[in-house]
């Protein structure tokens, strides 16, 4: 089963579009698909756009009341999936956004590789339709100001939300911590569930996508500056320990015998 989790807050207008472009990619790529979508305090249409595709579409909505945050309605989403599944070492929950950046078109790739064997494959975003130069530099240089603290072997966009887990990596990675998974918010948030599960993986791999930017219908929620320095704050509470050395390999053993 592959588990879809759409955080979603006020993305009435592409939220349901989405989906739909969902359904089309898995019709064309067969698979057992679910699709869980989080309305975290949407004060627009979402509610009433989502309410006719959970009666055509393997659809789950989780409502909020009231806006509970990206990475406290991430978090819920993956501990949700991790429930469900009756297999996690063969299940994988995807994470991606609801504005329609996000390609689902990229969807086979990431369920191949891990049907393939990696634990965690994370989409790299290529920006395209970006019109601010300050958003394209900050995605760009994003790892700097989190050198450090962060770091996942092979992946250089830790803040990428659009990324797959084998949900038995997931379910380590959330077992490991007695509180909540993800302590910080925003992109930092991102880099941060990226290296607490890389942690139990066995294999992370990497692939290229393109973001289309100029498909949101909306204006971008990320101030350049202040995600800045947000990313930068966020490092006091990056408590990530390192990623443990990979076992030795038979000849590295024999060597050392």
């Amino acid at each position: 089963m592959i588990y879809v989790c759409i955080p979603s807050h006020n993305e009435a207008q592409t939220v349901g579009l989405l989906l739909w472009k969902i359904r089309q990619v898995f019709t064309a790529f067969p698979r057992e698909y679910q699709l869980v979508v989080a309305d975290d305090g949407s004060t627009d249409a979402t509610a009433e756009v989502l309410a006719p595709y959970a009666r055509v579409l393997p659809l789950t909505v989780v409502t909020h009341a009231r806006r509970e945050g990206y990475a406290a309605t991430v978090e819920e989403l993956l501990r949700l999936s991790v429930e469900r599944t009756d297999r996690p070492k063969r299940d994988c929950a995807i994470l991606m956004h609801a504005d329609f950046a996000h390609d689902a078109g990229a969807l086979p790739d990431l369920v191949r590789r891990i049907e393939s064997g990696a634990d965690l494959v994370v989409a790299e975003g290529c920006l395209a339709g970006e019109p601010s130069r300050a958003r394209r530099l900050l995605r760009r240089w994003a790892p700097l100001l989190l050198r450090g603290r962060v770091r996942v072997p092979g992946v250089y966009d830790l803040v990428s939300g659009f990324a797959a887990f084998r949900l038995v990596t997931l379910r380590n990675a959330l077992r490991s911590e007695s509180g909540r998974l993800l302590r910080t918010e925003g992109w930092a948030a991102n880099a941060e569930l990226l290296a607490r599960t890389a942690r139990h993986a066995r294999r992370v791999e990497s692939v290229s996508v393109t973001e289309r930017h100029d498909l949101r219908h909306r204006h971008s929620r990320v101030d350049p500056w202040l995600a800045a320095r947000d990313l930068w704050r966020s490092r006091a509470r990056l408590d990530v320990p390192p990623l443990p050395p990979a076992p030795a390999t038979p000849a590295q053993e024999a060597a050392t015998a």
